[in-house]
């Protein structure tokens, strides 16, 4: 009875639009022995490379068998135009401090010869 079911996977919007990305059905032969026991089979399914920043969204999976139906958390889904840019200041900051402590030398022995004079 349980062992054809469809899988849909699908995302919804910013504006709570619903988009079908992938379906499939299943048929799941029972091994002998294993009839009327639970099992758990898992599904993997990549969605690459995704179209544009449109894309952001939460994505479900969905298994419908006869009438019953069981839906997923949902996974967030951020897209980017130009991926992920890890900001980096630490070089930006090391020549400001040098630049910083050189003109400070540089004025403390002006001063130095100055006052000497």
């Amino acid at each position: 009875k349980y062992t054809k079911f469809s899988i849909f996977y699908y995302w919804i919007n910013s504006l709570g639009q619903n988009t079908s990305v992938y379906s499939r059905l299943e048929n799941v032969a029972i091994p002998s022995g294993k009839e009327n026991t639970t099992a758990t089979i898992s599904y993997d399914h990549r969605i690459m490379p995704l179209e544009n920043i449109f894309s952001t969204g939460t994505y479900y999976c969905e298994v419908k068998w006869n009438n019953m139906q069981k839906m997923g958390k949902g996974v967030f889904v951020l897209a980017r135009g130009t991926g992920y840019v890890e900001t980096s200041y630490g070089w930006e900051i090391l020549v400001t401090l040098t630049a910083l402590l050189a003109a400070l030398s540089i004025t403390a022995t002006a001063l130095l010869l100055w006052k000497r004079k």
